[in-house]
């Protein structure tokens, strides 16, 4: 039966499409037997393979998803050699190429490979050139499955595969010119740049069959200004007002109420920027890990005036003595270690009155000696005060430098 086919296919098919006078181009015969021969491979001897030669431009990326399934505009190339689909120029009214229904001719087995859906915008046509060559345009809108590596986000740079695969293939332009033709679209659009696109071949076994696999890595990044903007420099105003509700008087009420109302309204600042953020059960981002620890610094500001509050109306209650090692160790060691000026004005340490004094003269003493323990519990809670402020300071200072160093070294790696 092959014999006979090829007999047949040699008889209808001598080597060139027939033009006549008067059409622009091969006649609607010769094509007809052309089209007749769809289901079989475009070649006069069948020992010869057929190569189809693909490229893509990325066009967009439209969205981001749990596993960066990306929506990708793709413009997928196919080139091979119909044998079937030659002529000469100079015969045919100087026609060069003409457009053919796709459904009509021979296409090559291109299989996508890591794709979860494929929405394609079918073109029903294909260009062929004098010389057989097949041009095929399609506009694939592809969503992959990629790891989404989200810890440095938005500083992210995400690797995507894709993978073509057909019996013979191999790729029409190099990957160089390929990334240069999609970074030009993508220069100025979406929430993603491209940054290369590199791709290797191999072949993949299935027992005695062999199919050429080309494998494109799809390096892009993501453009931090839209959640610098949003999240990081907002979360940095709330932080310096925390810092700086410190210069607020710590004998107030209003310095606890004031820094309540700012952790309550970081609170709601987080649930409202929490879509922004991406969700991935890899791991967790980096910009979520700083925003817990400024919400967990809020809070040690908060217990800090908490606790100089207490402190300061110790003597509302009972006026009661300093400890002795109070007085060494934060009337004395840490006032000089923290610089703190003692004011002008500060009463000096209470005096035991003489016991043989009548008692006339101790019953005056009560408000002058309760007034003096208020001044020091008053510069013991200042003090501390102080020393906390100062930790405060070093402990957000130190964070902050580590994330801003993190951040650099990876956009510089990048």
């Amino acid at each position: 039966m092959k014999c006979y086919f090829y007999v047949w296919l040699v008889s209808v098919l001598p080597g060139k499409l027939i033009c006549k006078e008067g059409n622009s181009g091969p006649t609607h015969e010769s094509l007809k037997a052309v089209f007749d021969l769809q289901p079989f491979r475009p070649a006069e001897n069948l020992t010869n393979p057929t190569i189809t030669n693909i490229s893509f431009t990325l066009y967009a990326v439209l969205g981001v998803a749990q596993l960066l399934s990306t929506f990708l505009w793709l413009r997928l190339v196919g080139y091979w050699h119909n044998e079937f689909l030659v002529w000469d120029p100079e015969e045919c009214d100087g026609v060069t190429k003409i457009s053919l229904p796709v459904k009509e001719l021979w296409s090559p087995d291109i299989i996508v490979y890591d794709v979860d859906d494929d929405v394609s915008q079918a073109c029903p046509y294909v260009y062929v050139n004098h010389t057989g060559h097949i041009r095929w345009d399609r506009m694939l809108r592809l969503v992959s499955a990629c790891n989404l590596e989200i810890f440095s986000f938005p500083f992210d740079v995400q690797n995507c595969t894709f993978t073509f695969g057909s019996y013979m293939v191999s790729p029409a332009l190099t990957f160089k010119e390929m990334s240069a033709n999609s970074r030009r679209y993508l220069e100025a659009s979406g929430e993603w740049e491209l940054m290369d696109i590199l791709g290797e071949t191999s072949i993949l076994q299935f027992g005695v069959d062999e199919w050429d696999i080309i494998t494109f890595w799809v390096v892009i990044r993501r453009r931090p200004v839209l959640y610098v903007v949003n999240l990081l420099i907002p979360s940095s105003f709330l932080m310096l007002i925390d810092i700086l509700s410190f210069y607020l008087p710590p004998h107030s009420v209003d310095r606890a109420s004031f820094k309540m109302t700012l952790i309550l309204g970081y609170t709601v600042f987080l649930l409202i920027m929490n879509d922004l953020l991406p969700s991935t059960a890899n791991g967790t981002p980096l910009i979520g890990i700083y925003f817990s620890v400024c919400l967990a610094l809020m809070v040690i500001s908060l217990l800090e005036t908490v606790i100089i509050t207490n402190v300061l109306h110790h003597s509302s209650m009972k006026y009661q003595e300093i400890p002795k090692w109070v007085k060494v160790i934060i009337l004395k060691h840490i006032a000089n270690m923290i610089c703190y000026r003692w004011p002008k004005e500060a009463p000096l340490p209470p005096r035991k009155a003489p016991e043989d004094k009548p008692e006339s003269t101790n019953s005056n003493s009560g408000p002058w000696k309760e007034s003096e323990l208020q001044e020091q519990w008053c510069h013991v809670g200042y003090v501390l005060d102080f020393l906390l402020f100062r930790i405060y300071l070093l402990l957000i200072s130190c964070y902050a430098l580590v994330i801003i160093t993190m951040w650099c070294i990876w956009i510089s790696q990048s």
